[in-house]
């Protein structure tokens, strides 16, 4: 299982989120470069980057600190946030994105989601972002009317190399992951599975690791307030 910690961009800063809310904004480190590097000195070799700027808007602030990180830090970088086009992927990976995450992109245009899996075989992922079962696109503002299992199961057969799944209503409170649901979309659906929102303490880790049914898990909030020690997660990596 790769544990991913997770820096969302917003104004160049790395911030976390309260239930996707942007009104509901904590910074917990001015230098998302220096917070890149400090994951990269305690050994981890993944790292989850979601540009909130780009998935609310459509277009990216961030983008020099994201390519200085890529340059400069050697991990392997699963980049989200406002990719909507064929073009937005070819420029990540050509700068050294390891997977592009398509959210927005994949819901409302499927043919080019099927198009950049043809072009990148395994480096698209799928974030799906749920909120009280159906999905949200575009930073989690616009709620469709999309059952999370009913698209999950169409993306079988897109060449798709992993879902991240993000329940909206656990996100950034450590309330613990939805691990009854969890288990029920990795029964279902023929596609790995990282999973995301809710992750509170040590022993989150240690239940979704036990499982050996999860591609990954994502951490912010209980990294950045320090409910999970860097030293706790190596063990892991």
């Amino acid at each position: 299982m790769i544990i991913f910690p997770a820096i969302d961009l917003k104004d160049g800063k790395c911030v976390r989120l309260y239930k996707g809310d942007f009104n509901k904004t904590t910074i917990f480190n001015s230098s998302p470069y220096n917070q890149a590097l400090q994951f990269k000195k305690k050994g981890f070799t993944d790292l989850h980057l979601v540009d909130l700027d780009g998935a609310l808007k459509g277009k990216s602030k961030n983008k020099k600190i994201i390519i200085k990180i890529i340059k400069n830090i050697n991990l392997n970088v699963q980049l989200g946030g406002g990719i909507r086009t064929l073009k937005q992927i070819s420029f990540w990976i050509k700068n050294g994105v390891s997977t592009v995450v398509v959210g927005t992109m994949a819901i409302q245009n499927p043919r080019i989601l099927k198009k950049a899996c043809d072009l990148f075989p395994g480096r698209i992922a799928v974030a799906l972002d749920v909120r009280n079962n159906f999905l949200a696109i575009k930073g989690w503002v616009k709620q469709t009317k999309i059952k999370l299992m009913d698209f999950s199961k169409k993306l079988e057969d897109f060449g798709v190399s992993r879902i991240i799944y993000t329940d909206i209503n656990r996100d950034g409170t450590k309330t613990g992951v939805n691990f009854s649901q969890l288990k029920k979309i990795v029964t279902k659906v023929n596609i790995p599975l990282v999973v995301s929102g809710g992750v509170s303490d040590i022993k989150d880790i240690r239940k979704l690791h036990k499982a050996e049914l999860f591609d990954g898990v994502i951490i912010g909030k209980a990294i950045y307030d320090k409910s999970i020690y860097l030293n706790e997660l190596k063990k892991f990596v």
